[in-house]
């Protein structure tokens, strides 16, 4: 979600989906805390129901008191108050509530959260919930990036908890880039999403249409030990295929050799070489989406050798003449009267990336290219994460850097819309 979302859209959305629910409000040390008290109002003015609890790092960013005057309801900080222990065990505070929101989540509380620590009220019912939790991070951009962050928030969406990525801007520390906490519309909406769930009709936008896929390499042989690949892992095209099913798509994946898992609810082709994928493409027609997310070889070699290549003594290597392969998006989507409705197209480059995105998108007669730089230094290539750009006739929409998964199920809402 995009901090685009106005608050009267987001509450018109919400109205009347959170009436008597009840979330406890979890609220971590960070400039960003200020944000929590909007996020409270706009609870408030659905019916949500709202209990606050507050780490000491929170505290020096926002009081209690401006806390429990838009919650109406008493605000909870300390582990071994005997009178809070009393009134409401911290097991219980843990568990009264349909959902529990951390908002900002700093650095600190998620890995916490990671390890399993309890040394204070917040961390304490975090570890003791049975409910679900969503977590809206908020930090400067390099402890955001960071390794260590990265990989507790992996581990974190891994035991089932939701994450609303931050969005990308100046920060109080001037810097600039992610980390930024998601507006409170936006996390009102997300809450929304996981306490009132649209009805099946909505949930399955693409139910009765026809999804094709391209994921993974290709690999061109040499010989019978050699082959000529690249380093896509296949995560983000998987991840589509998964995504497109989850609103009621049937779906059919071709993959190249990857070593991620089929996604479930989905029809597999397995190949090999960027013959095979255009022949398993062209078998699926007709579709009404296809997405190229596959990394194609360009080219093969003209003559595979029946045996394998031998290094011998004082014998200069062999030379390898390379034929172009064929241009699978290109076929698709001149594929005359069985062109899908939206072809959408990848373009994986290291430099110039907009330029030859547009290109591209004029050239194969795409709709939609989803432009990235895969250059070492970003670790999108194999890599968990990705950041894109969706480069249309209608212009360039740039998105933050966010979990393969997440850009997976934003480009499968995005589909929907455009499909109608």
């Amino acid at each position: 979600m995009t901090s685009a979302v106005g608050t009267s859209a987001a509450e018109t959305l919400a109205t009347a989906t959170l009436a008597g629910k009840r979330v406890l409000l979890v609220v971590s040390g960070g400039i960003a805390a200020y944000k929590a008290l909007e996020l409270i109002r706009l609870l408030r003015k659905q019916g949500c129901g709202v209990t606050c609890v507050m780490t000491r790092h929170a505290e020096r960013f926002v009081t209690p008191l401006s806390l429990q005057a838009l919650s109406e309801s008493k605000v909870y900080a300390d582990l071994f108050s005997l009178t809070d222990e009393s009134e409401m065990g911290h097991i219980q505070l843990s568990r009264a509530a349909d959902l529990l929101v951390v908002a900002p989540a700093s650095a600190d509380i998620l890995a916490k959260m990671t390890a399993g620590l309890a040394d204070d009220l917040a961390s304490t019912v975090l570890l003791a919930t049975d409910k679900p939790v969503l977590v809206a991070p908020a930090m400067n951009v390099r402890m955001w990036l960071h390794p260590a962050t990265q990989a507790n928030l992996s581990l974190l969406r891994q035991r089932g908890v939701r994450v609303i990525d931050p969005t990308e801007g100046a920060m109080a520390c001037n810097e600039f880039g992610p980390g930024r906490l998601a507006e409170p519309a936006d996390i009102l909406t997300a809450i929304e999403g996981i306490l009132a769930p649209a009805p099946a009709s909505v949930r399955t936008p693409l139910a009765g249409r026809h999804a094709l896929v391209t994921s993974g390499p290709t690999h061109e042989p040499i010989d019978p030990v050699r082959y000529i690949a690249n380093r896509s892992s296949g995560r983000q095209g998987h991840a589509i295929a998964a995504a497109l099913a989850a609103l009621g798509a049937r779906v059919t994946l071709v993959s190249g050799p990857v070593s991620v898992p089929d996604p479930a609810g989905v029809t597999v082709r397995h190949v090999e070489t960027a013959r095979e994928m255009l022949d398993a493409c062209q078998t699926a027609l007709p579709v009404d989406v296809a997405v190229f997310a596959a990394a194609v070889a360009d080219w093969r070699v003209e003559q595979e050798s029946a045996g394998k290549i031998k290094k011998q003594p004082g014998v200069e290597p062999p030379s390898l003449r390379l034929v172009p392969n064929p241009d699978i998006l290109a076929a698709i989507a001149a594929a005359g009267p069985a062109r899908p409705a939206l072809v959408v197209g990848f373009a994986a480059e290291t430099d110039d990336l907009m330029a030859n995105a547009q290109s591209k998108l004029r050239r194969k007669n795409a709709d939609w290219i989803v432009a990235n730089d895969v250059s070492p230094a970003t670790g999108i290539m194999g890599g968990a994460q990705n950041v894109v750009s969706i480069v249309s006739a209608a212009g360039i929409e740039e998105w933050p850097r966010m979990d393969k998964d997440e850009v997976a199920r934003r480009l499968a809402q995005r589909i929907a819309a455009s499909l109608g």
